[in-house]
């Protein structure tokens, strides 16, 4: 129970957004001017996406860097578990914006999934992860004085 409470604390601002996603999936949205803007939906799939990677690449790195106030090196600097970080903050979420996409189509009636919110929600997450990646390059770079 201990490690529940610790991987929320970490990541609170992580599950905030999912929260928030999940949210923003299942409720009927009203009608308003911005639907008539094309496509102006996968611009804001975009966005949800690509903030939450975003989220889970920062809370994530924030969790493991170096902690002198406590006296503790946790992971010494910004050596993280890659395929850790790979799985949250990329894979995690592709594979939930497919079942969102999936329990829209198939679980609501007002709802449906789209195969291109879909991609919307998959390119947001890749953009983040991208710049997740070279952000930690480059502080790793940085730390060994090059």
């Amino acid at each position: 129970m201990h490690r529940v409470w610790l991987f929320i604390k970490q990541y609170k601002f992580s599950l905030l957004v999912l929260a928030v996603i999940l949210f923003l999936s299942f409720f009927k949205p009203p009608h308003t001017e911005l639907d008539e803007i094309t496509n102006f939906d996968k611009f804001v799939h975009f966005c949800m996406y690509g903030g939450f990677s975003a989220i889970i690449w920062l809370e994530y790195l924030h969790c493991h860097r170096e902690d002198p106030s406590r006296g503790v090196m946790r992971n010494s600097g910004f050596t993280v578990n890659r395929v850790w970080l790979l799985i949250g903050a990329l894979v995690l979420p592709i594979v939930l914006s497919g079942g969102i996409e999936l329990a829209q189509e198939y679980l609501t009636t007002y709802r449906g999934g789209e195969w291109w919110d879909f991609a919307s929600n998959s390119t947001g997450v890749l953009a983040a992860s991208l710049c997740g990646y070279f952000f930690l390059k480059g502080r790793r770079r940085r730390g060994r004085g090059e």
